[in-house]
């Protein structure tokens, strides 16, 4: 199964907009292979100014491809009024004029998680810690330190990959901190393995233009994924045998 993963949208029409052309081109899946599901890894709203046609292009996305979206810490921030930095006046008035547009239903009972095959997908983090708010899902916070904080629960690579363990699962993506790490798990420990993106040949269709990093699905990972706005959207694709990131080099256009 080939699945298609973005997070961390942030109101950013552009960004998105390219990203569901870019993957619609022949050469996507003459490149990668067939798209089975797409997965929003959260954080649709909030720091951009158009929200609404973000969602917009999510939903039609949802007409194209099986898709599945998972709460991001700003969606939930937003739904419940929380405040949170990072949103200049622009964005708060494009998001305020959501407040009762029927998009907003794509909210609608939407999971903190998400498990595909053997891997787990969240926004935040994969600890079940209560339902304090910053202890959520979509709160939490990969760190090399462990406990509260005012941004979200931090966790470890080591509790994460304990936590999969108990649950049988392999592999986990998440986004949330908007910069791409893989961390895998070896006989001898946890290491970061090296992201190293390179050019991606994409024959005629100069539309196109990415950059990749692959990484073998050949022992249990962690995946986090930069973040699908600004000049330079990633996202990543995974079949049964390799995790790819993705980078679109979208420059002036």
């Amino acid at each position: 199964m080939g699945s298609l993963f973005f997070s961390d949208v942030h109101a950013d029409a552009r960004a998105i907009a390219t990203l569901a052309s870019c993957i619609r081109r022949p050469v996507f899946a003459e490149s990668f292979g067939h798209i089975d599901r797409i997965i929003n890894l959260g954080d649709i709203l909030h720091r951009g100014n158009q929200p609404k046609e973000s969602i917009e292009i999510i939903n039609a996305l949802a007409q194209d491809y099986p898709l599945i979206s998972i709460l991001g810490n700003h969606d939930h921030a937003f739904l419940n009024d929380i405040v949170v930095s990072g949103s200049d006046l622009m964005s708060v008035a494009s998001h305020e004029q959501l407040r009762n547009s029927p998009l907003l239903s794509i909210f609608d009972q939407m999971p903190l998680e998400w498990v595909q095959g053997n891997m787990l997908c969240v926004h935040g983090g994969p600890l079940n810690l209560g339902t304090r708010i910053l202890r959520l899902k979509c709160w939490q916070r990969l760190s090399h330190n462990v406990g509260d904080s005012f941004t979200g629960y931090h966790y470890t690579t080591e509790m994460a990959f304990a936590e999969l363990a108990e649950r049988g699962l392999i592999h986990m993506v998440c986004g949330h901190q908007h910069t791409h790490i893989c961390c895998r798990k070896t006989a001898d420990g946890i290491h970061e393995y090296p992201i190293d993106f390179i050019p991606f040949p994409a024959g005629t269709d100069k539309e196109c233009a990415l950059e990749v990093a692959t990484v073998p699905l050949d022992l249990p990972a962690l995946f986090r994924i930069g973040s699908c706005h600004g000049d330079e959207p990633e996202f990543a694709y995974a079949d049964d045998s390799v995790f790819s990131y993705i980078r679109i080099l979208q420059g002036d256009r």
